[in-house]
């Protein structure tokens, strides 16, 4: 048995024979008789067309001449003689590959660094005018908002649109909530009612801060609408009370005692701010302080 020769291949071809067709190294008379038997097998004469395209690349590749066969003609030109099965089988063969050449490194780097130097300065040109550019959202170059109320905004995007799990403790087991978040925080924690400004409290959940525990108080008005007070610890020591804008949410935040607050919704800001400073003070903090 012929070990070059497998079932995808006619009678009569064998794996030798294929590569002899497509390095031009059969007769006239021998290739004639390939390339009718490869009209009527596409399986072979696809194999052919693949090998084909190879030597296509590598020549393309190594930019080498085209082989000649030996009777000095070019391998991929008709050969005068063959009949129209084997024209066929040529017309369906894969195009040349063509492979552009690379731009030298140093080319690369040198454009490189020049878009990095063009978008250094329109940086340092739109700096002082991100704040109305971006809605508040970015106060300048290196001014980014503190992590908690990022995460803070963030937390409000994910749970108000719940509806069946908005909280992981309702508000009818507000004793149970105060009490587990105080001790998963390590802090005595209190909720402050907004019932005045016609919100409700919905319940709280336990989420992962910054570098520790955070908790996450909801409340809801009757139209549906809700409120989001995120109390997490931080390091950070300042008095500040800023506004952090992503879309059409909003966020007052502020930090003391150790503690970082949000306040997040898609109300007026002048309603939330004016929510944002009772609950400060409802939570022994000092709004009359902030800067």
């Amino acid at each position: 048995m012929n070990n070059d020769h497998d079932a995808s291949l006619p009678d009569g071809v064998d794996l030798r024979a294929l590569s002899a067709f497509v390095d031009g190294e059969v007769t006239d008379e021998e290739r004639a008789r390939i390339a009718a038997l490869l009209a009527q097998h596409p399986q072979a004469a696809a194999r052919v067309a693949a090998w084909r395209a190879q030597k296509a690349a590598l020549r393309a590749l190594c930019d080498a001449p085209h082989a000649e066969s030996r009777d000095g003609r070019n391998e991929h030109a008709n050969a005068t003689g063959l009949d129209e099965a084997h024209e066929r089988h040529e017309a369906h063969e894969p195009g040349v590959i063509v492979l552009r050449p690379r731009t030298p490194w140093w080319q690369r780097v040198g454009v490189a660094a020049c878009w990095l130097a063009a978008g250094a300065g329109l940086a340092l040109a739109l700096g002082p005018l991100a704040p109305r550019l971006t809605g508040g959202a970015w106060n300048g170059l290196g001014a980014r908002p503190p992590s908690f109320a990022e995460r803070a905004d963030v937390a409000y995007a994910v749970y108000t649109p719940e509806r069946r799990h908005p909280v992981e403790v309702a508000a009818s087991e507000e004793e149970h909530l105060i009490n587990w978040l105080s001790k998963r925080l390590n802090r005595p924690l209190s909720v402050p009612s907004l019932q005045e400004y016609g919100y409700s409290l919905v319940g709280g959940r336990l989420l992962p801060g910054e570098a520790g525990p955070a908790a996450q108080f909801m409340y809801e008005n009757r139209a549906g609408a809700r409120l989001t007070l995120y109390v997490t610890g931080t390091a950070r020591d300042e008095n500040a009370f800023r506004l952090f804008r992503d879309g059409n949410r909003r966020t007052f935040y502020w930090i003391s005692d150790g503690m970082g607050y949000a306040l997040s919704g898609p109300i007026a800001e002048g309603k939330l701010r004016s929510i944002a400073v009772d609950v400060c003070s409802a939570l022994g903090g000092k709004p009359e302080a902030w800067q």
